[in-house]
This record gives C-alpha cells, sequence and structure tokens, in this order.
C-alpha cells in the first residue's frame, strides 16, 4: 500500500467513525468536518477531484451545522 492509499484509508474511516458519534457531542460534528477535508484532499491528490470536490462542499454543509448546533447551545 501506498502512503496515499494508507491517508485515503486513515481519513475516510475516520469520516465513518466520527459520523456515527455525531449525535453524542458537536466535537464530533466538527471532527467529521475535519475528516471530510482530509478525505477531499485525499481525492484531490489522488486525481479525483469529482470525489474531492464532493468531499469539500460535504465538508462547508457539517460546518454549517456544526456552527447552527453549537449557536443553539
Amino acid at each position: 500500500m501506498s502512503p496515499l492509499t494508507i491517508f485515503g484509508l486513515i481519513s475516510v474511516s475516520a469520516m465513518m467513525i466520527f459520523y456515527a458519534l455525531e449525535r453524542r457531542s458537536n466535537w464530533f460534528v466538527l471532527a467529521f468536518a475535519g475528516s471530510c477535508v482530509l478525505a477531499s484532499i485525499y481525492g484531490f491528490l489522488q486525481g479525483a477531484w469529482p470525489f474531492g470536490a464532493v468531499e469539500a462542499v460535504w465538508c462547508v454543509i457539517v460546518l454549517r451545522r456544526w456552527w447552527h448546533a453549537r449557536s443553539a447551545q
């Protein structure tokens, strides 16, 4: 496995874990957004720019959700 593949595996695995834990704390929502950034970087580095772009948009959506949840508290 190349270092890029390992990076992708870690970033996408983190996305899955933090997504599953989102309801426990707003910090997991923020961590999910961070892992979306990592997955986006992986997509662009790999050359799969549609994946990178979708993950970047998903990050913005999650950050907005985190901001609203944080403001509501």
